[in-house]
This record gives C-alpha cells, structure tokens and sequence, in this order.
C-alpha cells in the first residue's frame, strides 16, 4: 500500500471511531419517534474507505472522479479496498460524507496559528459564462462576480493561510460576495491573532479598524492614488511576500482538482472542494516562507 494512501486511511480511521460513537450517542439519545423513523443504510464500504478514497482522488492524475473510481481503484487498489461497490452506489455514498469531511477537515487538518498570515479569494466557476442561463444545477445558488481577470459565475473561496503555507480557516461564498464582507472576514479570523497581509482588494478604513480591534493589523498595499504611509521593513517584506498564497490558490486548483465545472449536483461540488482542501494538507512540499524566532522574514 502507497504510504501517503496509508496515512491518510489510518487518520480518517482514527476520527470515524470517534465521530461513529458521537453521532451513535447523539441518535440514542433523542426521541423514540425519531428513532423509529431513522433509517440506517447498510454498505460494504466503510465511512473511513468512502472518505479515503475520495481524499485520494486529489493526488491522482485524473480529473473526472468517474475515470479515477473505475480505471484506478477498481483496477490497483482492490487489495487495499477489497468491499468495492459499484460506480453508481460510491456517488450515493459521497453525499453522506459531507458532514464527516467538513469535521474531520476542520478539527484535524487546518494548519498552526503562527501569528503571521495572508489571505486572499479565488473563483470557483461552476460554468462557462456563455452557459450561464442553460445551468440549471447551481441555480438560485451562484451567482455571477468579477474579479481582476474577468466575470465568472460561480462561488468564492476565501482562505487564510499561515506563513508555512498551512490554511487555517477557509469560508465559502456566493461569486458576487465583496472581499471585504465583514461577516465574511469574521468567520475567517475567529481564532487569529497577529498580522495578516492582504492585496487591494482589502484595503477598507472599516476592515483595518474592525480587525484592529479584534487583534489583528491588516497589511496592504496602497493604490496609485492614495498617500504614502510610513509603514516598519518587516510589513513591506511581507507585502513583498504575499505571492505566497498564490501559490496555495495555484496548488489547490491545478494540484487537489477543486475547480471544474462538471458537477452534477451542489452536494458533490461541496464534497470536491472540502476533500481538496483536506488533500491538500498532506501535500509534503507547500509554499512556504523562513521565519526566524524574532519574526523577522528571512528574503
């Protein structure tokens, strides 16, 4: 067996022990009328083999899960799943991993509070913008927004990521959601303390004071039109570093396959996105920066 397929076997395993005996307790412990109404399903596939298979996905060289599930893991990894179910019943086991993978990727796969962070949003286009009216998927759902390249319809993802390239908190929105939403920004930076460095898109004397007072100095560049501030050298190198969560944009889309547009329900999409983000946490080499004790940036 792969060593990183083991990994991440071994640590969905541990969380479904716990998350099986929570939600156990949690449906003994209600009515006896909802109990008579609960309806179990019973599969081969484990949880922790659902919710495996479909982190997975995101360090395969496929970009249909369609191909992924039928040409690599019915084919090479049979040995390490041996209880396999048919194409059509993984999808309907997808939809039931959405919770599991929302807590697991949440309370085990988010990356350390350092102090030192960036944050940034990324389009998800759902389709092509000459098919908009011909969606019907996403419909009352997306909503079309514009960005520095151009219109999309679709979502945003708003990420935090810490100077070790690690995401710490991410919030998904709809595409035509300001950057500088405050409920947005609240659900980003609940737990952060520290210095945050964003691009101009951020830049708001609203944000900088609500987050000054929450302990957090918002750092960003200045338009062509504004007045120059003095600013201390460990802020502009930061700016000067801020490509790094680019890069964790780049390595989430183009690496972990969390943009496409070939979903044919909004709960697979949801399932997409939230293994990529939790895929993405294993990846052994992120965009990182050198720090020193001292917090001074080492160019």
């Amino acid at each position: 067996m792969d060593n990183l397929l083991l990994q991440i076997f071994c640590d969905v395993d541990d969380f479904c022990i716990l998350y099986e005996q929570h939600t156990h307790k949690l449906l003994y412990d209600t009515d006896e009328k909802i109990q008579k109404c609960r309806i179990t399903k019973n599969t081969r596939l484990s949880l922790s083999e659902v919710m495996t298979i479909i982190i997975y996905f995101h360090f395969s060289d496929y970009r249909k899960f369609k191909n992924y599930y039928k040409k690599h893991v019915c084919r090479y990894l049979r040995d390490e799943f041996p209880n396999l179910v048919s194409y059509n019943r993984f999808v309907e086991l997808m939809s039931d991993t959405i919770i599991p993978l929302m807590v697991f990727t949440n309370t085990s796969r988010l990356g350390k509070h350092t102090g030192i962070y960036f944050i940034d949003s990324t389009p998800l286009p759902v389709c092509h913008n000459k098919r908009i009216y011909s969606n019907k998927v996403f419909e009352g759902i997306a909503n079309r927004g514009k960005t520095s390249t151009g219109w999309f319809y679709g979502f945003k993802l708003h990420i935090v990521a810490n100077d070790m390239g690690e995401i710490v908190s991410f919030y998904l929105s709809s595409g035509n959601v300001d950057d500088r939403n405050l409920s947005v920004i609240d659900e980003l930076t609940k737990d952060i303390h520290g210095k945050m460095c964003g691009d101009r898109g951020y830049i708001s004397q609203k944000l900088f004071e609500h987050l000054y007072f929450k302990g957090i100095q918002l750092i960003t560049r200045l338009k062509k039109n504004m007045k120059p501030k003095l600013s201390r050298i460990e802020d502009q190198i930061m700016l000067r570093k801020r490509a790094i969560i680019e890069c964790v944009n780049d390595f989430l889309k183009n690496i972990c396959n969390v943009d496409h547009t070939r979903h044919r329900k909004p709960l697979n999409f949801l399932v997409n996105l939230v293994s990529g983000l939790c895929a993405y946490s294993y990846l052994p080499k992120k965009p990182s920066l050198k720090i020193q004790r001292h917090l001074e940036i080492v160019a």
